[in-house]
């Protein structure tokens, strides 16, 4: 019994957290957008027609994407509502690709120079193959390969999450915004693909319900 109450605190936890940054890119559209990590950007940045496009076509559907591909990891939905299963994972999948595409085009941009660039660019890229991977994997019916991907694509999703988590903690350690932007531009998501890889060695995982 106790087993089971950590497991459902654990996975709403989760939850949570996926809704919770998920929404965050709305606050772009309500107040003035130069705070947080926009803070750190230049003005000619900021008025680039180009990164602009980049950059909201990177936080909208990549937020929807967090917002909804915890759902897929419901076992209950799985099994009791396929379609809707199917339908997520499609909406989850051109999301995914549209933000990753344009994460990677903002990542060249990226604060803190090529060690920033190349953590969120290798991030870009890792999303998107997975993901990929997943989506050809179910559509071959190779359907535990494709779980074990979705796994991997939605720990680079989370990789929003964790950033979050990371980042003002490294800033106070440090001092600095740049050197902590440095390191977790690779600490936001290697760590989670570390956490995908157990998570698929070990299915009966506490994530899944």
């Amino acid at each position: 019994m106790r087993n089971n109450i950590l497991r459902a605190i654990r996975w709403w936890i989760f939850a949570l957290l996926c809704i919770l940054i998920g929404l965050y890119p709305s606050i772009y559209f309500m107040i003035d957008r130069t705070f947080g990590l926009l803070s750190s950007k230049s003005p000619e940045v900021l008025n680039d027609l180009l990164w602009n496009i980049g950059f909201y076509g990177h936080i909208v559907p990549g937020g929807l994407a967090l917002l909804i591909g915890w759902i897929q990891f419901s076992k209950k939905i799985r099994t009791r509502q396929p379609l809707l299963h199917r339908r997520i994972g499609k909406l989850y999948v051109i999301s995914v690709i549209i933000s990753g595409i344009c994460g990677v085009f903002i990542g060249f941009y990226a604060t803190g120079g090529v060690v920033a660039a190349a953590g969120f660019i290798a991030l870009g890229m890792i999303w998107l193959g997975s993901t990929w991977t997943a989506y050809a994997s179910a559509r071959n019916g190779q359907f535990d390969t494709h779980e074990s991907w979705m796994v991997y694509s939605y720990a680079a999703c989370f990789a929003a999450v964790t950033l979050r988590l990371w980042l003002p903690a490294l800033v106070g350690a440090m001092g600095e915004f740049e050197p902590a932007y440095r390191i977790v531009a690779w600490l936001c998501w290697v760590p989670n693909l570390a956490v995908a890889y157990w998570i698929n060695r070990s299915r009966e995982n506490m994530f899944f319900s």
